[in-house]
Protein backbone atom coordinates (compact mmCIF):
# COMPACT_ATOMS: atom_id res chain seq x y z
CA UNK A 1 0.00 0.00 0.00
CA UNK A 2 1.04 2.99 -0.86
CA UNK A 3 1.75 5.52 2.07
CA UNK A 4 0.73 9.05 2.27
CA UNK A 5 2.75 11.53 4.11
CA UNK A 6 1.85 12.92 6.95
CA UNK A 7 1.34 16.90 5.57
CA UNK A 8 0.76 14.95 2.42
CA UNK A 9 -2.30 15.34 0.06
CA UNK A 10 -4.93 13.85 0.63
CA UNK A 11 -7.58 14.59 -2.19
CA UNK A 12 -6.20 12.00 -4.26
CA UNK A 13 -7.95 9.40 -2.65
CA UNK A 14 -11.23 10.81 -2.94
CA UNK A 15 -11.30 9.70 -6.15
CA UNK A 16 -10.88 6.04 -5.74
CA UNK A 17 -14.54 4.23 -5.40
CA UNK A 18 -16.35 3.15 -2.15
CA UNK A 19 -16.16 -0.14 -3.16
CA UNK A 20 -12.28 0.16 -3.67
CA UNK A 21 -11.36 1.94 -0.31
CA UNK A 22 -14.08 0.02 1.85
CA UNK A 23 -14.17 -3.12 0.27
CA UNK A 24 -18.21 -2.67 1.07
CA UNK A 25 -20.73 -2.85 -1.99
CA UNK A 26 -22.47 0.68 -0.30
CA UNK A 27 -24.62 2.82 -2.12
CA UNK A 28 -24.05 6.66 -1.59
CA UNK A 29 -26.97 8.73 -1.24
CA UNK A 30 -27.09 12.16 -1.90
CA UNK A 31 -24.75 14.34 0.27
CA UNK A 32 -26.63 17.27 1.19
CA UNK A 33 -23.91 19.96 1.31
CA UNK A 34 -20.56 19.85 0.60
CA UNK A 35 -18.34 18.68 3.41
CA UNK A 36 -15.86 20.70 5.03
CA UNK A 37 -12.34 20.42 4.29
CA UNK A 38 -11.07 19.47 8.08
CA UNK A 39 -12.95 16.91 10.53
CA UNK A 40 -12.00 14.93 12.81
CA UNK A 41 -13.32 10.83 11.86
CA UNK A 42 -12.31 8.85 13.99
CA UNK A 43 -12.50 5.17 16.27
CA UNK A 44 -11.80 4.26 19.54
CA UNK A 45 -9.32 1.13 19.96
CA UNK A 46 -10.16 -0.11 23.57
CA UNK A 47 -7.66 -2.91 25.27
CA UNK A 48 -9.94 -3.25 28.25
CA UNK A 49 -11.16 -6.64 29.24
CA UNK A 50 -9.39 -7.30 25.19
CA UNK A 51 -12.30 -6.08 23.65
CA UNK A 52 -10.97 -4.78 20.39
CA UNK A 53 -6.84 -5.11 20.88
CA UNK A 54 -5.09 -7.54 21.35
CA UNK A 55 -8.49 -10.10 20.42
CA UNK A 56 -7.45 -11.98 23.35
CA UNK A 57 -4.18 -12.11 25.77
CA UNK A 58 -1.26 -13.74 25.26
CA UNK A 59 -0.81 -13.57 21.66
CA UNK A 60 2.92 -13.29 20.17
CA UNK A 61 4.33 -9.79 19.95
CA UNK A 62 3.94 -10.51 16.28
CA UNK A 63 0.86 -11.61 16.68
CA UNK A 64 -0.22 -8.25 18.92
CA UNK A 65 1.62 -5.90 16.38
CA UNK A 66 -0.32 -7.76 13.28
CA UNK A 67 -3.69 -7.12 14.79
CA UNK A 68 -2.79 -3.47 15.71
CA UNK A 69 -1.63 -2.49 12.46
CA UNK A 70 -4.77 -4.04 10.72
CA UNK A 71 -6.72 -2.21 13.06
CA UNK A 72 -4.81 1.40 11.37
CA UNK A 73 -5.31 -0.05 8.16
CA UNK A 74 -8.75 -0.50 8.87
CA UNK A 75 -9.43 3.05 10.44
CA UNK A 76 -7.50 3.97 6.29
CA UNK A 77 -9.98 2.06 4.52
CA UNK A 78 -12.70 3.56 6.12
CA UNK A 79 -11.03 7.03 5.33
CA UNK A 80 -10.66 7.97 8.64
CA UNK A 81 -7.62 10.51 10.19
CA UNK A 82 -7.62 9.22 13.84
CA UNK A 83 -7.22 6.63 16.64
CA UNK A 84 -8.45 6.86 20.07
CA UNK A 85 -5.73 3.83 21.45
CA UNK A 86 -6.62 2.99 25.11
CA UNK A 87 -3.02 3.06 27.00
CA UNK A 88 -3.86 2.76 30.43
CA UNK A 89 -7.40 0.68 30.78
CA UNK A 90 -6.80 -0.12 34.30
CA UNK A 91 -3.89 1.77 36.23
CA UNK A 92 -1.67 -0.72 34.03
CA UNK A 93 0.15 0.98 30.95
CA UNK A 94 0.90 -0.24 27.37
CA UNK A 95 4.32 1.64 27.19
CA UNK A 96 6.96 0.75 29.42
CA UNK A 97 6.12 3.22 32.23
CA UNK A 98 8.23 3.95 35.39
CA UNK A 99 4.86 4.18 37.29
CA UNK A 100 2.65 1.23 36.67
CA UNK A 101 3.04 -2.14 35.39
CA UNK A 102 2.80 -3.53 32.26
CA UNK A 103 -0.97 -4.23 31.69
CA UNK A 104 -2.64 -8.23 31.84
CA UNK A 105 -4.34 -7.44 28.29
CA UNK A 106 -1.44 -7.78 26.69
CA UNK A 107 0.55 -11.03 28.05
CA UNK A 108 -2.55 -12.57 30.21
CA UNK A 109 0.08 -11.81 32.87
CA UNK A 110 0.41 -7.92 34.63
CA UNK A 111 3.90 -6.78 34.86
CA UNK A 112 4.93 -8.91 32.08
CA UNK A 113 6.92 -7.44 29.45
CA UNK A 114 5.30 -8.34 25.85
CA UNK A 115 8.56 -7.54 24.32
CA UNK A 116 7.78 -4.26 22.73
CA UNK A 117 6.24 -0.84 22.77
CA UNK A 118 2.69 -1.35 21.73
CA UNK A 119 2.25 2.41 22.21
CA UNK A 120 5.61 3.50 20.37
CA UNK A 121 4.59 1.29 17.64
CA UNK A 122 0.89 2.77 17.56
CA UNK A 123 2.80 6.25 17.46
CA UNK A 124 5.06 5.36 14.62
CA UNK A 125 2.49 3.04 12.67
CA UNK A 126 -0.61 6.08 12.92
CA UNK A 127 1.46 8.61 11.55
CA UNK A 128 2.93 6.52 8.71
CA UNK A 129 -0.48 6.42 7.31
CA UNK A 130 -1.71 10.24 7.85
CA UNK A 131 -4.09 9.33 11.25
CA UNK A 132 -3.97 11.14 14.45
CA UNK A 133 -2.89 8.66 17.24
CA UNK A 134 -4.93 9.83 20.46
CA UNK A 135 -3.70 8.37 23.65
CA UNK A 136 -6.72 7.30 25.51
CA UNK A 137 -6.46 7.23 29.49
CA UNK A 138 -8.71 6.16 32.13
CA UNK A 139 -7.57 7.75 35.61
CA UNK A 140 -9.24 6.18 38.46
CA UNK A 141 -9.90 2.52 37.42
CA UNK A 142 -7.34 0.23 39.05
CA UNK A 143 -9.33 -3.56 38.48
CA UNK A 144 -12.09 -5.20 37.21
CA UNK A 145 -12.15 -7.15 40.80
CA UNK A 146 -11.74 -6.13 44.47
CA UNK A 147 -9.01 -8.38 45.52
CA UNK A 148 -5.81 -6.33 45.78
CA UNK A 149 -4.03 -9.55 46.27
CA UNK A 150 -4.17 -10.25 42.43
CA UNK A 151 -2.51 -6.98 41.44
CA UNK A 152 1.56 -7.44 41.02
CA UNK A 153 3.03 -6.73 43.99
CA UNK A 154 4.87 -3.58 43.00
CA UNK A 155 1.67 -2.00 41.62
CA UNK A 156 0.89 1.14 43.61
CA UNK A 157 -2.26 -0.01 44.41
CA UNK A 158 -1.02 -2.61 46.68
CA UNK A 159 2.18 -0.28 47.55
CA UNK A 160 -0.34 2.57 48.93
CA UNK A 161 -3.64 0.77 50.12
CA UNK A 162 -5.12 3.69 50.93
CA UNK A 163 -5.13 5.19 47.92
CA UNK A 164 -7.73 2.32 46.90
CA UNK A 165 -11.51 1.66 47.34
CA UNK A 166 -13.86 -1.37 46.22
CA UNK A 167 -17.01 -0.23 44.51
CA UNK A 168 -19.50 -2.12 42.42
CA UNK A 169 -17.26 -4.95 41.76
CA UNK A 170 -14.28 -3.10 40.81
CA UNK A 171 -10.99 -1.14 42.40
CA UNK A 172 -10.71 2.68 42.20
CA UNK A 173 -7.94 5.12 43.27
CA UNK A 174 -9.86 7.59 45.68
CA UNK A 175 -10.60 11.20 43.74
CA UNK A 176 -10.66 12.75 47.30
CA UNK A 177 -7.14 12.44 47.82
CA UNK A 178 -4.65 14.99 46.86
CA UNK A 179 -1.63 12.35 46.42
CA UNK A 180 -3.99 10.12 43.94
CA UNK A 181 -4.34 12.63 42.04
CA UNK A 182 -0.83 13.66 41.77
CA UNK A 183 0.16 10.48 41.05
CA UNK A 184 -2.47 9.36 37.85
CA UNK A 185 -1.40 12.64 36.39
CA UNK A 186 2.61 11.58 36.48
CA UNK A 187 1.07 8.20 35.36
CA UNK A 188 -0.71 9.77 32.46
CA UNK A 189 1.73 12.77 31.30
CA UNK A 190 4.69 10.07 31.20
CA UNK A 191 3.39 8.91 27.46
CA UNK A 192 3.35 12.24 26.96
CA UNK A 193 6.74 13.08 27.03
CA UNK A 194 8.02 10.20 25.76
CA UNK A 195 5.72 9.87 22.79
CA UNK A 196 4.75 12.31 19.85
CA UNK A 197 1.06 11.30 20.58
CA UNK A 198 -1.51 13.84 19.21
CA UNK A 199 -3.82 14.50 22.58
CA UNK A 200 -4.58 13.32 25.61
CA UNK A 201 -8.00 11.59 25.70
CA UNK A 202 -9.94 10.44 28.53
CA UNK A 203 -13.21 8.79 28.19
CA UNK A 204 -16.39 9.07 30.84
CA UNK A 205 -14.82 7.65 34.23
CA UNK A 206 -14.72 10.03 36.63
CA UNK A 207 -16.11 9.00 40.05
CA UNK A 208 -17.28 5.86 39.17
CA UNK A 209 -21.38 4.91 38.16
CA UNK A 210 -23.83 4.85 40.71
CA UNK A 211 -24.79 0.97 41.31
CA UNK A 212 -27.71 0.32 43.28
CA UNK A 213 -27.62 0.23 47.16
CA UNK A 214 -23.66 0.33 47.39
CA UNK A 215 -21.47 3.26 48.95
CA UNK A 216 -18.50 5.01 47.49
CA UNK A 217 -16.46 5.05 51.02
CA UNK A 218 -14.85 8.42 50.62
CA UNK A 219 -15.49 9.22 54.52
CA UNK A 220 -11.93 9.58 55.87
CA UNK A 221 -10.81 11.81 52.50
CA UNK A 222 -14.17 13.84 52.52
CA UNK A 223 -12.99 14.77 56.35
CA UNK A 224 -9.99 15.33 55.89
CA UNK A 225 -10.09 17.48 52.57
CA UNK A 226 -13.92 18.54 52.58
CA UNK A 227 -13.91 21.52 55.17
CA UNK A 228 -15.31 24.69 53.37
CA UNK A 229 -17.76 22.78 51.12
CA UNK A 230 -21.11 22.54 51.11
CA UNK A 231 -21.65 19.25 50.97
CA UNK A 232 -19.97 16.40 49.62
CA UNK A 233 -21.14 16.68 46.19
CA UNK A 234 -19.60 19.60 45.61
CA UNK A 235 -16.45 18.49 46.85
CA UNK A 236 -16.39 15.55 45.17
CA UNK A 237 -16.87 17.89 41.44
CA UNK A 238 -14.07 20.37 42.43
CA UNK A 239 -11.98 17.02 42.66
CA UNK A 240 -13.02 16.39 39.31
CA UNK A 241 -12.74 19.81 37.93
CA UNK A 242 -8.93 19.90 39.88
CA UNK A 243 -7.99 16.72 37.91
CA UNK A 244 -8.97 18.39 34.75
CA UNK A 245 -7.56 21.94 35.09
CA UNK A 246 -4.38 20.70 36.32
CA UNK A 247 -3.52 18.38 33.77
CA UNK A 248 -4.54 20.97 31.08
CA UNK A 249 -1.89 23.26 32.63
CA UNK A 250 0.45 20.74 32.44
CA UNK A 251 -0.57 19.60 28.64
CA UNK A 252 0.42 23.58 28.09
CA UNK A 253 3.29 23.25 29.62
CA UNK A 254 4.32 20.01 26.91
CA UNK A 255 3.25 22.46 24.10
CA UNK A 256 5.07 25.28 25.31
CA UNK A 257 7.98 23.23 24.46
CA UNK A 258 6.58 23.08 20.96
CA UNK A 259 4.70 20.15 21.01
CA UNK A 260 0.82 20.24 19.54
CA UNK A 261 -0.47 18.12 21.73
CA UNK A 262 -4.09 18.49 23.08
CA UNK A 263 -6.30 17.69 25.43
CA UNK A 264 -9.78 15.78 25.33
CA UNK A 265 -12.78 13.85 27.33
CA UNK A 266 -15.19 12.04 25.76
CA UNK A 267 -18.19 12.42 28.73
CA UNK A 268 -21.56 10.36 29.07
CA UNK A 269 -23.71 12.64 26.53
CA UNK A 270 -25.84 14.33 29.36
CA UNK A 271 -24.55 17.15 31.85
CA UNK A 272 -27.99 17.59 33.49
CA UNK A 273 -31.87 17.16 32.40
CA UNK A 274 -33.87 20.38 32.06
CA UNK A 275 -35.92 19.54 34.56
CA UNK A 276 -32.80 19.29 36.74
CA UNK A 277 -31.26 22.43 35.74
CA UNK A 278 -32.83 25.05 33.77
CA UNK A 279 -29.09 24.95 31.54
CA UNK A 280 -29.76 20.68 30.89
CA UNK A 281 -30.61 19.25 27.75
CA UNK A 282 -34.21 18.44 27.09
CA UNK A 283 -33.60 14.95 28.19
CA UNK A 284 -34.93 12.62 30.67
CA UNK A 285 -31.60 10.40 31.03
CA UNK A 286 -31.22 8.20 34.10
CA UNK A 287 -27.46 9.43 34.21
CA UNK A 288 -26.44 13.08 34.76
CA UNK A 289 -22.78 13.82 34.81
CA UNK A 290 -22.69 16.66 37.24
CA UNK A 291 -25.18 14.89 39.76
CA UNK A 292 -23.98 11.15 39.19
CA UNK A 293 -20.62 11.19 37.99
CA UNK A 294 -19.31 14.90 39.81
CA UNK A 295 -18.08 15.47 36.94
CA UNK A 296 -19.28 19.04 35.63
CA UNK A 297 -18.70 18.85 31.66
CA UNK A 298 -20.20 22.08 31.11
CA UNK A 299 -17.46 23.97 33.21
CA UNK A 300 -14.86 22.18 31.72
CA UNK A 301 -16.05 23.48 28.00
CA UNK A 302 -17.00 27.33 29.52
CA UNK A 303 -13.70 27.73 31.23
CA UNK A 304 -11.43 26.33 28.30
CA UNK A 305 -9.79 23.80 30.03
CA UNK A 306 -9.96 21.13 27.00
CA UNK A 307 -9.36 20.97 23.36
CA UNK A 308 -12.34 18.98 22.53
CA UNK A 309 -15.08 17.21 23.77
CA UNK A 310 -16.62 13.42 22.44
CA UNK A 311 -20.03 13.73 23.87
CA UNK A 312 -21.01 9.97 23.87
CA UNK A 313 -24.37 10.33 21.91
CA UNK A 314 -25.48 6.88 22.14
CA UNK A 315 -28.99 7.26 21.37
CA UNK A 316 -30.95 7.40 18.22
CA UNK A 317 -32.77 10.24 16.66
CA UNK A 318 -36.18 10.07 18.33
CA UNK A 319 -35.09 8.07 20.96
CA UNK A 320 -37.33 9.91 23.73
CA UNK A 321 -35.53 10.28 26.87
CA UNK A 322 -32.21 11.46 25.15
CA UNK A 323 -32.89 11.90 21.61
CA UNK A 324 -29.64 12.74 19.41
CA UNK A 325 -31.53 15.20 17.48
CA UNK A 326 -31.62 17.35 20.62
CA UNK A 327 -28.62 16.75 22.36
CA UNK A 328 -26.41 18.33 19.34
CA UNK A 329 -28.22 21.28 19.64
CA UNK A 330 -27.14 21.41 22.93
CA UNK A 331 -23.70 20.49 22.90
CA UNK A 332 -23.58 22.71 19.90
CA UNK A 333 -25.19 25.68 22.07
CA UNK A 334 -22.52 24.72 24.83
CA UNK A 335 -18.81 25.16 22.94
CA UNK A 336 -20.17 27.90 20.94
CA UNK A 337 -17.54 30.53 21.20
CA UNK A 338 -15.34 28.65 23.70
CA UNK A 339 -12.66 27.80 20.86
CA UNK A 340 -13.40 23.68 21.92
CA UNK A 341 -14.35 21.15 19.12
CA UNK A 342 -16.89 19.49 19.26
CA UNK A 343 -17.44 15.54 17.80
CA UNK A 344 -19.87 13.83 18.24
CA UNK A 345 -19.48 10.01 19.99
CA UNK A 346 -21.27 7.72 17.66
CA UNK A 347 -22.36 4.26 19.16
CA UNK A 348 -21.63 1.98 16.38
CA UNK A 349 -21.74 -0.78 18.19
CA UNK A 350 -25.59 -0.50 18.34
CA UNK A 351 -26.07 -1.20 15.07
CA UNK A 352 -27.34 -4.21 14.32
CA UNK A 353 -27.25 -5.50 17.81
CA UNK A 354 -30.41 -7.33 18.20
CA UNK A 355 -30.84 -6.19 21.74
CA UNK A 356 -31.69 -2.55 20.53
CA UNK A 357 -34.23 -0.76 19.45
CA UNK A 358 -35.70 -0.78 15.84
CA UNK A 359 -34.29 2.04 14.51
CA UNK A 360 -30.60 0.35 15.16
CA UNK A 361 -31.55 -2.42 13.03
CA UNK A 362 -31.55 -0.21 9.65
CA UNK A 363 -27.98 0.64 8.40
CA UNK A 364 -28.67 4.13 7.56
CA UNK A 365 -29.25 5.16 11.02
CA UNK A 366 -25.69 6.35 11.69
CA UNK A 367 -25.54 8.54 8.66
CA UNK A 368 -28.39 10.02 9.72
CA UNK A 369 -26.47 11.73 12.55
CA UNK A 370 -24.26 12.84 10.78
CA UNK A 371 -26.58 14.21 7.53
CA UNK A 372 -28.41 15.94 10.58
CA UNK A 373 -25.02 17.39 12.22
CA UNK A 374 -24.25 19.02 9.37
CA UNK A 375 -26.62 21.67 10.24
CA UNK A 376 -24.13 23.06 12.86
CA UNK A 377 -20.62 24.28 11.99
CA UNK A 378 -19.90 23.56 15.79
CA UNK A 379 -19.67 19.94 15.38
CA UNK A 380 -16.37 19.44 13.63
CA UNK A 381 -16.53 15.80 13.44
CA UNK A 382 -17.49 12.01 15.16
CA UNK A 383 -15.56 8.99 16.15
CA UNK A 384 -17.06 5.67 16.38
CA UNK A 385 -17.12 3.13 18.87
CA UNK A 386 -15.27 1.08 18.44
CA UNK A 387 -12.95 -0.32 16.47
CA UNK A 388 -14.23 -3.95 16.62
CA UNK A 389 -17.36 -2.92 14.72
CA UNK A 390 -15.36 -0.42 12.43
CA UNK A 391 -13.86 -3.64 11.17
CA UNK A 392 -17.01 -6.10 11.38
CA UNK A 393 -19.37 -3.51 10.55
CA UNK A 394 -22.50 -5.93 11.43
CA UNK A 395 -25.22 -4.54 8.61
CA UNK A 396 -23.14 -2.07 7.00
CA UNK A 397 -23.65 0.92 8.78
CA UNK A 398 -20.32 2.12 8.60
CA UNK A 399 -19.91 1.58 4.82
CA UNK A 400 -23.33 3.46 4.92
CA UNK A 401 -21.41 6.35 6.64
CA UNK A 402 -18.19 6.47 4.86
CA UNK A 403 -20.33 6.18 0.80
CA UNK A 404 -22.56 9.03 2.08
CA UNK A 405 -20.11 11.42 4.01
CA UNK A 406 -16.58 10.37 3.23
CA UNK A 407 -15.79 10.53 -0.43
CA UNK A 408 -12.19 11.06 0.06
CA UNK A 409 -9.99 11.11 3.19
CA UNK A 410 -9.33 14.46 4.54
CA UNK A 411 -7.34 16.34 7.47
CA UNK A 412 -8.33 16.38 10.84
CA UNK A 413 -9.29 20.25 12.34
CA UNK A 414 -6.09 21.98 13.14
Amino acid sequence: MVQIGRRGLLAAVGALSVLAVTGDAATASPVRRRKPKRELRGMWLASVANRDWPSRAGLTADEQKAELLAHLDTAVRRRLNAVVFQVRPTADALWPSPYEPWSQYLTGVQGKDPGWDPLGTAVEEAHQRDLELHAWFNPYRVANHTDPSRLVESHPARVHPDWVLPYGGKLYYNPGLPEVRSFVQDAMLDAVERYDVDAVHWDDYFYPYPVAGQVFDDDEAYARHGGGFPDRAAWRRDNTDRLVSETAERIKAVRRKGRKVRFGISPFGVWRNAATDPLGSPTRAGVQTYDDLYADTRKWVREGWIDYIVPQLYWNIGFEPADYAKLVPWWARTVRGTGVDLYAGEALYKAGDPAQPAAWQDPAELSRHLTFAEDFPEVRGHVFFSAKEVAADRIGAMARVVADHYPGRVRPPA
